[in-house]
């Protein structure tokens, strides 16, 4: 058991309470802290109270599907961002896309061996980080701790890839990255993802900021304009 572990709080969440008992087994062997709930309102409810580091969501629910309840999370300013990760058996492409485009921040198909769990919490939990970032010229505050940013006045949080990603690109303006740098740099080596991926949090973030921060570069990849 690892101590050091026990900082972390995690929640699992799905409707199938042997899956919710092999999850808990295997997390709090490792000395993390383990919540579950076996609904999605429940789930929402106590991330409220508890403010977890980590979520697993099952996609597939009653009452609420994941991806709904991963939406509501996400648009909770008055909660401190998890990393929302779905844990489902759905491991169609369509289905990974909605759930990034929901907020989340991976995506894990069941059945998962007991060392990929945690091998991947372990991976989840070690990027996050506390600095916080200023582009005063381009009117874009960005603060870490909370994965809050600023643009232009407007206050919003953002999910953890997306906040990455613009992290990535705002902190280095004019610098083009390449798609193939974004998905090692953001998602890391590990995670199965595609370009389409890319695309998906690209689209959102323009949604949100406006077109005039982020700039494709056609064929090699985008850029954060210098102001």
């Amino acid at each position: 058991m690892n101590s050091a572990n026990s900082s972390h709080s995690i929640l699992l969440v799905d409707d199938e309470h042997d899956i919710l008992d092999f999850l808990s087994y295997n997390l709090k062997k490792e000395g993390y802290r383990v919540f579950t709930a076996d609904n999605a309102l429940d789930g929402i409810k106590l991330a409220k109270e508890i403010s977890p580091s980590l979520i697993f969501l099952d996609v597939m629910m009653p009452q609420m599907d994941g991806i709904e309840a991963c939406q509501i999370l996400r648009k909770d300013l008055n909660l401190k961002q998890p990393i929302i990760t779905f844990l489902t058996s759905r491991a169609e492409d369509y289905s990974q896309i909605a759930g990034y485009e929901a907020g989340a921040d991976d995506y894990i198909a069941k059945p998962i061996r007991p060392r990929l769990l945690i091998s991947k919490v372990e991976s989840l939990l070690r990027r996050q980080k506390t600095e916080t970032t200023v582009s005063s010229e381009a009117e874009i505050h960005i603060d870490r701790e909370k994965y809050l940013v600023e643009a232009k006045g407007k206050r919003m949080i953002l999910p953890k890839k997306e906040f990455e990603l613009l992290e990535l690109l705002a902190g280095k303006p004019g610098k083009v990255f390449t798609r193939d740098q974004i998905l090692s740099i953001v998602w890391g080596d590990e995670a199965v993802v595609g370009t389409r991926t890319i695309d998906v949090h690209i689209r959102k973030l323009r949604e949100k900021l406006g077109n005039s921060y982020i700039r494709t570069i056609k064929g090699v990849g985008y850029t954060f304009n210098e102001f």
